[in-house]
Formats: C-alpha cells, sequence, structure tokens
C-alpha cells in the first residue's frame, strides 16, 4: 500500500507514537487534562494513551480500519477540550509557545478529516 498523506499506516503511526509519548514524557500531558474531569490527570493521560494505541493497532489492521478511523474520528473531538485548556494555559506564557498552544487548535480540523477518511476508504 503506498503511504499517501491519507494512508491508515500513517494515521496509524501518529497514533502509536502519540501513545508511547503518553507513556514516557506523562507530566506534559497531565498539565493540559481538564481539572473537571474526575480522577487524577495521570489516570486520564494513561489511559488516552492507551486508546491511541489500541486505535493504532485497529487503524493500521485491515479488518478493524473502518470501526477504528471513525472511532479516532470521535476520540479527536473527544480530546479537543485539551487542547483548548492548553491555549488558555498558555495566556501566560511565551510568544512563542502562546502560538504553538493556538496553532494546535485548528490542526485537530484536518486530523478529524483524515481520520474519516481513511474510514471512508477501508474496505468492507
Amino acid at each position: 500500500m503506498p503511504r499517501t498523506p491519507s494512508s491508515p499506516l500513517l494515521l496509524a503511526g501518529l497514533l502509536a507514537g502519540a501513545a508511547v509519548a503518553h507513556a514516557v514524557a506523562p507530566k506534559q500531558f497531565d498539565a493540559i487534562v481538564p481539572r473537571s474531569l474526575p480522577g487524577s490527570p495521570r489516570q486520564w493521560t494513561y489511559a488516552s494513551g492507551a486508546a491511541e494505541l489500541a486505535l493504532a493497532a485497529g487503524v493500521a489492521h485491515p479488518r478493524t480500519r473502518r470501526v477504528a478511523a471513525l472511532a479516532t474520528a470521535a476520540f479527536f473531538v473527544g480530546v479537543f477540550p485539551a487542547n483548548v485548556k492548553m491555549a488558555a494555559d498558555a495566556r501566560h506564557r511565551s510568544p512563542a509557545l502562546r502560538a504553538v498552544a493556538l496553532g494546535r487548535l485548528p490542526l485537530q480540523v484536518p486530523l478529524v478529516l483524515w481520520a474519516r477518511k481513511v474510514g471512508r476508504n477501508a474496505a468492507g
């Protein structure tokens, strides 16, 4: 399968990479967990990393790709509040960190669309 920007294997790799980042550097993710969620931020960090790993496996496998890709799109929508919190918290940070935090907000849209496209293009 060619690795085009809409490739399911690239999407799976992105998800797997994010899952690894949650496991090896959880502190940065803990900081963006909305405080309104029950439990500790670390629990949410590990849970979202585990979800990303499961989604990566699902997207990588042709038999589960369609469902996993649509679940990935929903996941990207579901984690958007963390990006909003990151942008809000960056108000008092350096201009560079503010720019990065604000730049992440519109990036969710192409991620959701990419996951939907992978799901639509999946066999089955």
